[in-house]
């Protein structure tokens, strides 16, 4: 199928791709006094005296914000705030699809962190959380930051923590198969963006000593004068050798290999130089770092990418509906790194040992069962970490 010629005429006759569906009966007198006018100003009242009342009186605990403002779509780059709206559209089907949370999206016309930040801020009160979504980088560390400390509600960028936890998950997964202990491996980052930041960070907190970061200048070390702050943080915290050099020099001897990046970086020679039974991940698209078949050929023993025509697709969409889920059942006030985690944990134990192989890492991102079993566990980690508010 030609999915962007067919894509286009079904969002023609969608005309959009989510709708507001009304729960309360409006078919007579009462039922209109009820929903509205009189009667609506007594839940009104009751809020006034415990704004926490919003959570149990309206839509709000099964609310979420997808929030763009178009700098970084979908690997379309720059494209606008009304041209990010089919995405966020897309999201917030899923949302709903995977684990029945009610989602709008937003596209906010402003490229300004104060106004983003002030616009988000001033609109949480009506939400359970917040999606940031395809917001580009330093800008979007900055944006999620100041919201966690500003914002009573769970704020979440999909574009770093999702795709951080879901790699972890796959990372757990195939080392399992390779017989290797995280704790002995070397893992190499190619792409130090959001989320390529966001995966080394989770990845330094499954246990892994040694991590080294790449981007289109090579190396991350302390000293390179080409990062931005965000990449200088990582550089202190990451290449415990200090090692200097290109992405092929950061491979060799690699046991892992993870791209958010830009199609073709890797070729059979930085395979050829890992170590026994490499463990590769690119994840670029539509085109990744190398192609599935051409890194087996070179010698990968499993390769992951983001695509479904591939074996062991690596989706967000086993991450956010599920952690959301949990979020808002234990009406949590941040999504903290326990609660991150416990997802990557889940979406890993999802898949029994005796089922794992080479070709089966992770569960299929179809599968909607997934999503609960992420919603369960963030919640008890929600509620171990004291972030929830579940009386």
């Amino acid at each position: 199928m030609d999915y962007s010629t067919e894509s286009l005429k079904k969002h023609y006759q969608w005309k959009g791709k989510i709708e507001v569906i009304c729960r309360a009966p409006i078919s007579s007198r009462d039922d209109l006094s009820l929903a509205y006018t009189p009667g609506v100003a007594a839940p009104c009242l009751e809020i006034q005296k415990d704004p926490s009342k919003s959570f149990e009186l309206t839509r709000r605990a099964n609310l979420v914000a997808v929030i763009t403002d178009g700098s970084a779509v979908l690997g379309l780059g720059d494209i606008g705030a009304e041209a990010g709206m089919p995405v966020m559209e897309g999201k917030c089907a899923l949302f709903k699809a995977f684990a029945d949370v009610d989602a709008i999206p937003l596209c906010i016309k402003s490229k300004s962190v104060d106004e983003i930040v002030n616009t988000i801020s001033l609109i949480s009160g009506s939400f359970g959380g917040i999606n940031l979504e395809d917001i580009s980088a330093p800008r979007c560390f900055e944006i999620e930051k100041r919201l966690k400390e500003i914002c009573d509600i769970p704020v979440f960028h999909d574009d770093q923590h999702g795709t951080a936890i879901v790699v972890c998950a796959a990372l757990i997964n195939a080392a399992k198969v390779a017989q290797k202990q995280l704790k002995d491996m070397t893992v190499v980052i190619n792409g130090a963006g959001s989320a390529g930041i966001a995966i080394g960070k989770m990845i330094l907190s499954l246990g892994i000593k040694n991590l080294i970061m790449c981007d289109k200048f090579g190396i991350l070390y302390v000293g390179n004068e080409n990062m931005n702050p965000a990449q200088s943080q990582m550089a202190e915290i990451t290449n415990k050798f200090n090692l200097k050099g290109t992405l092929a020099d950061a491979m060799k001897g690699a046991d892992a290999f993870v791209g958010v990046s830009a199609p073709n970086v890797v070729n059979s020679e930085m395979i050829a130089s890992m170590s026994e039974k490499p463990i590769l991940f690119p994840m670029a698209n539509p085109v990744p770092e190398i192609m599935p078949q051409d890194a087996l050929e070179a010698g990968a023993f499993i390769v992951g990418t983001g695509r479904s025509d591939f074996p062991n697709q690596i989706n967000n969409v086993l991450a956010f509906p599920g952690i959301f889920r949990g979020a808002l059942d234990a009406r949590a006030s941040d999504i903290n790194e326990s609660m991150k985690l416990a997802a990557a944990k889940a979406i890993a134990e999802y898949t029994p040992e005796a089922e794992l192989s080479q070709t089966n890492i992770i569960a299929s991102p179809l599968d909607k069962n997934v999503a609960f079993a992420v919603a369960k566990a963030v919640k008890e980690a929600a509620i171990k970490s004291g972030v929830s508010r579940l009386k």
